[in-house]
């Protein structure tokens, strides 16, 4: 059986509590706010598809994680900035009760790493000890931001995601089907659930600055195998896309028009922290400082798995 990220969460937290008595004893807490990590994690190849197992590690000082195929590599195979850094739970879309969706900011286009392991524990603290990492670059990035500011964007779930059909910027061409994912104000599409990065993106505004979704198609269009259509409407163009069924045609929507109700904040229109400005158009591929934060500041606050994705606040 597979886990939500939220029952994974949650059997941790009660195992952290009850079984370990990691909040009476401090000593058997894990190290987060320590500022270093290092072990090994299986990681999905870009190419084979094969998971293998990698060597991470995650550096406050140096202010990133990183990993090595090779365990004797001296050089990592990737660096990944921690203020860029996003980690989520994907158990269903990685097949395994134990997966990890790790995205970072790679030559300013979204790279996604998929890993797991095999213990519950072990993928939970990488994932804390990521947010922990998240949270001090946070408290030295905005010092006159308070925790309570702070501690929700430590990580964020996607508002959504799923397969539509979509047509090219002449909208002449045919429709093909895409995986899509809304990261905040940010929708990029896949050919596949798992691929490595993503085949364009798009940055949707607010209504203020003449953005809105409709639903249905232009009554010319052709060449949609499903016939549910959304319509998204921006200052220099329209985004055609189409939904399988009416229920997947209304939650899109309902997405869009969450994102696009919400006023953008200053930052986002030359791009927020985590995220570069965009141009409203898809982009073809080709080809330990701060304060502590302990276990159960990070683990007993279920709220923030819940509510991730909203835009990072006006600090400081």
């Amino acid at each position: 059986m597979i886990l939500s990220s939220a029952e994974l969460l949650r059997e941790q937290w009660i195992r952290a509590k009850y079984e370990r008595k990691e909040f009476i004893h401090s000593e058997k807490q894990e190290p987060y706010s320590a500022g270093y990590r290092e072990g090994f994690l299986w990681k999905r190849g870009r190419d084979n598809g094969q998971f293998l197992s990698r060597k991470f590690v995650l550096s406050e000082r140096e202010g990133a994680l990183k990993y090595f195929n090779k365990n004797d590599a001296k050089e990592p195979k990737a660096i990944m900035k921690i203020e860029h850094l996003n980690a989520t739970f994907q158990p269903a879309k990685i097949g395994n009760p134990h997966g990890l969706q790790i995205t970072y900011l790679k030559d300013n286009s979204t790279r996604n790493i998929f890993v797991y392991h095999e213990d519950g524990k072990e993928i939970v603290d990488w994932f804390n000890a990521i947010r922990a990492a998240r949270f001090h670059y946070l408290q030295v990035a905005f010092p006159g931001a308070s925790d309570v500011d702070l501690v929700p964007k430590l990580s964020r779930n996607y508002l959504k995601e799923g397969y539509m059909e979509k047509t090219g910027p002449k909208q002449t061409e045919g429709f093909k089907k895409r995986w899509f994912t809304m990261d905040d104000r940010r929708l990029m599409y896949f050919k596949d659930p798992l691929d490595a990065f993503a085949r364009g993106e798009v940055f949707i505004g607010s209504k203020e600055n003449s953005y809105k979704v409709l639903e249905g198609l232009p009554p010319a269009t052709q060449g949609n195998h499903w016939q549910h259509g959304i319509t998204i409407v921006t200052p220099d163009r329209k985004f055609l896309f189409a939904c399988e069924t009416e229920d997947d045609q209304l939650e899109w929507i309902t997405t869009f028009q969450k994102v696009i109700s919400r006023p953008m904040l200053p930052q986002e229109y030359a791009g927020g922290p985590g995220m570069q400005a965009r141009p409203v158009r898809f982009h073809q591929r080709t080809g330990g400082m701060g304060r502590g934060i302990g276990v159960e500041q990070l683990l007993l606050l279920p709220s923030v798995q819940f509510q991730w994705g909203s835009s990072f606040p006006a600090l400081g």
